[in-house]
Order: C-alpha cells, then sequence, then structure tokens
C-alpha cells in the first residue's frame, strides 16, 4: 500500500503562495511610461488602430460607392420603364384614334350612302 501524503496540501498551498508572490513581482517591476520598449509597444498599437480605421472607412467608400451605383441603376431602370409606358400608351392612343376614324368612316359609308340615294 501507498503512503498516505499528508504534506500534499501544504505543498499546494506553497506553490500557490510562491505563484501569487511571482505575479506581484513582476507586476512591481512593471517599466516607466518613458521606457522605450512601453513607447514602441504604444505606437505600434497606435499603428494597427489607424491601419484598422484606414481600412474600415475604405470599406465604407466601397459600400457606398456600390450603393450609389445600384441606385443609379434603379433610376435609370424606372426612367426606361417609364419610357417604354409612354411610348405603349402613345401607340394604343394612336390605335384608338385610327380605329375610331376607320369606324366612322364605315359608319358614314354604310348610312350615308342610302341617304344619298334618297336625295337624288
Amino acid at each position: 500500500m501507498s503512503q498516505f501524503k499528508a504534506n500534499q496540501l501544504v505543498d499546494r498551498l506553497e506553490a500557490a503562495a510562491k505563484a501569487r508572490q511571482a505575479t506581484v513581482a513582476r507586476l512591481r517591476v512593471r517599466p516607466a511610461a518613458g521606457d522605450p520598449a512601453v513607447l514602441a509597444r504604444q505606437s505600434a498599437r497606435r499603428a494597427i488602430i489607424q491601419a484598422r480605421e484606414v481600412r474600415t472607412n475604405e470599406r465604407k467608400l466601397a459600400r457606398l460607392a456600390t450603393e450609389a451605383q445600384r441606385e443609379a441603376e434603379a433610376l435609370a431602370a424606372r426612367e426606361r420603364e417609364a419610357a417604354e409606358a409612354a411610348r405603349q400608351d402613345a401607340e394604343k392612343l394612336e390605335r384608338q384614334v385610327a380605329l375610331a376614324a376607320e369606324q366612322k368612316a364605315a359608319w358614314d359609308a354604310r348610312f350615308a350612302a342610302p341617304k344619298a340615294r334618297v336625295r337624288r
């Protein structure tokens, strides 16, 4: 049988305490704000943020350009449809006028001929 290790809990507690002390020591040794390494990291972060903003703005501009193009295409399509509808309406009106004139001529021919014969 294996021996019971009573020190196991104590060992774990000591290891946790050492880890906490190491973390505190690492935070105490924090470099100053004017440290070149800190300044380099800050400038790198700023460059990354600026590049991200530039990419975001480029995407926005591209999206706006695409939307403007779609709107222009839709407007042109609506104008074409309106012109086509106006042309069709004009053709229909011309056909109706021609049909009315044709019907009037046929009516006149049918009813005017007997009247002309009667008057003679």
